[in-house]
């Protein structure tokens, strides 16, 4: 049983590379969902096993057996193995709830303030302007959705590439974006190994945005030269948007560029054996958690002499 809970903690250790390959070769929309889930099933997982950890551990005390209503010794791997498993899941658990607690609360005074700045604003339509010397735009999620843009960064780009950011941006808000990108940061604070898959999924959300704006204003060239000048316009910009909130210039921009002025690549049978790959080491770590914590119950009700071995 604590060998076979350890899958989930191991295997999202591949999830990274295969996170990558998987935006590299499929199309950014669908790159998105596949990473997403995954991250998150991936997530959901280790936090079960820890959990599990952490329930085994404490039912070997006599305390919580009592409260357990146990009647036999809980049938477990050795106490020097479940104890100390036990008090660093507690350790892991007591991490990660404290840095997404921390970066929860920064997530929602950014968003409120970027909200307040907004409705001070008069808007058109979903455009609102900001006077600012700062060049900066980004999709604002909400009720209405808004596209905020500084004064600064209108003055930096032509027409034709005001219409190509506002197309990407509006892409950011019809999609939903912002979702990804909280389930994107909920999983990194799951398991470390998920911190650089983050980053892809803000990469994929900015591609499935570049590729929309590119089919609305009906010019790839047009949509890569505005991405490079609003990204080289706002490079010295530190803004105080909200982490969810995507904006033209976040991501490798070089490599966002490069892929607009790419054809687009028909698809490859290489790019649905790498989403197999990924999907498969999700479906293990879910299938390994779930029988895991099968396994506890099993001997949970053993002990409290329900069943018998």
């Amino acid at each position: 049983m604590t060998a076979l809970l350890l899958l989930p903690l191991l295997l999202p250790l591949a999830a990274p590379v295969l996170a990558r390959r998987t935006l590299d070769r499929l199309a950014p929309v669908a790159a998105l969902w596949v990473i997403t889930v995954c991250a998150l099933v991936l997530a959901g997982c280790s936090l079960a096993a820890l959990g599990v950890f952490v329930l085994t551990g404490l039912l070997k005390l006599p305390v919580f057996a009592t409260l357990g209503e146990l009647v036999h010794p809980l049938p477990t791997a050795p106490d020097l193995v479940v104890l100390p498993a036990a008090v660093v899941s507690v350790a892991a658990l007591a991490g990660f709830a404290g840095t997404f607690g921390r970066a929860t609360l920064r997530e929602i005074r950014a968003f409120r303030s970027a909200r307040t700045e907004a409705g001070r604003r008069p808007a058109a339509g979903d455009l609102c302007v900001v006077d600012s010397p700062h060049p900066d735009a980004y999709a604002l999620p909400g009720r209405p959705h808004r596209i905020v843009v500084t004064t600064a960064m209108l003055r930096s780009l032509d027409a034709a590439e005001r219409e190509a950011l506002f197309a990407h941006e509006r892409a950011h808000n019809r999609g939903g974006h912002h979702y990804f990108l909280a389930a994107a940061e909920l999983a990194a604070h799951c398991h470390p190994a998920l911190r650089p898959v983050r980053a892809t999924i803000r990469l994929a959300v900015e591609r499935a945005a570049d590729e929309a704006a590119a089919a609305a204003v009906g010019d790839r060239r047009l949509t890569a030269r505005a991405i490079a000048r609003a990204a080289l316009a706002g490079q010295a910009t530190r803004s105080a948007r909200p982490e969810f909130a995507p904006a033209v210039a976040s991501g490798p921009v070089p490599h966002r560029v490069k892929a607009l002025l790419a054809a687009p690549r028909a698809a490859r049978r290489a790019a649905a054996w790498i989403a197999a790959l990924l999907l498969a080491c999700t479906t293990a770590s879910f299938a390994a958690s779930a029988t895991g914590m099968l396994d506890v119950h099993h001997r949970v009700e053993i002990a409290q002499g329900e069943e018998s071995r």
